[in-house]
């Protein structure tokens, strides 16, 4: 067996899982491709004690302190699948040998799914965002307008004008009822039935009938999808929720599948969102407890 644990994602919450196992001086390999979530946006807010901090730079801060320790190992590289073997798991790297351990944690992250809009994917990150805390004091009280995509965008309409004016744009996605009608007023949201036809310049949106709408930030509530074909080719089941599919995980962060943990957005049903510091803490130390234990057993 070359790895007590093989971890696949290098990010926040992989490098979060890293960190106790590498403590506990287990040998564990991590293999990431490079592509972090929020990979689009220059800052991380609302992270305490990392508030405004370039997103890149704190990944690398947590890449080089885990590597501090001798039995970390880390892969830049795409693991394209995996399968149970009689004493673990084996994962095959694109372009390399497999690998194999003894357990395997899912830390693959999420793919946000775009509005089909021309321009908005161009803008994801820096003037077109899902998540208010994270972006929308910047903003400065400016105009702000909510994307519809879903029923669900109804929250985000609800919410975002504590940042700024804020404008609905249906876009043939959504039509509130009476009852929702009446909470958007009362919120001072203004309605725009008109269909976005492309997005110029910072964030000028061109509607269809020839207006031009300037706004300081854009908001819509993304579809997810899991990162990563690996969780699905192990066996694992998923949860079913109303912005995707996400890893079904029990409390202590165990997949369906005897052996394969999963943390971070992709285990999290709900919007994936902020990175807190209280969420993977919590997360990890469920994670860690249950997969030390685990690691004792020998099955």
């Amino acid at each position: 067996m070359q790895y007590d644990v093989i971890i696949i994602g290098g990010s926040y919450a992989g490098l979060a899982a890293g960190m106790p196992l590498a403590r506990a001086r287990r040998k564990i390999l991590v293999i990431d491709g490079g592509q972090r979530r929020n990979r689009f946006a220059q800052h991380s807010h609302g992270f305490l004690t990392q508030d405004g901090a370039d997103a890149g730079a704190i990944a690398a801060k947590g890449r080089e302190q885990l590597l501090a320790y001798d039995t970390v190992h880390w892969l830049e590289g795409k693991a394209s699948s995996a399968e149970r073997t009689e004493h673990g798991f084996r994962v095959q790297i694109e372009g390399m040998e497999s690998l194999e351990a003894r357990r395997l944690v899912l830390a693959t992250g999420v793919v946000d799914l775009l509005p089909d809009v021309p321009g908005l994917a161009e803008r994801w990150g820096s003037h077109v965002f899902h998540c208010p805390y994270c972006h929308g004091y910047e903003l400065n009280q400016g105009q702000i307008g909510v994307l519809a995509s879903s029923p669900m965008s109804m929250h985000l309409a609800l919410l975002l004008p504590d940042w700024g004016a804020t404008t609905f744009f249906l876009n043939d996605a959504f039509e509130p009822d009476d009852e929702q009608l009446e909470k958007l007023k009362a919120r001072g949201v203004r309605l725009e039935r008109n269909r976005i036809a492309r997005i110029e310049g910072a964030l000028e949106l061109i509607m269809q009938d020839g207006r031009m709408v300037k706004l300081d930030g854009l908001f819509t509530a993304t579809r997810l999808e899991v990162a990563s074909p690996i969780a699905a080719l192990v066996g694992c089941e998923f949860d079913e929720g109303s912005f995707g599919r996400t890893i079904k995980t029990d409390l202590m962060k165990a997949s369906t599948v005897q052996g394969v943990y999963a943390c971070g957005d992709a285990a999290r049903p709900g919007r994936g969102c902020v990175k807190t510091q209280n969420h993977f803490s919590g997360e990890r130390v469920r994670l860690r407890s249950n997969l030390e234990t685990n690691l004792h057993v020998k099955h």
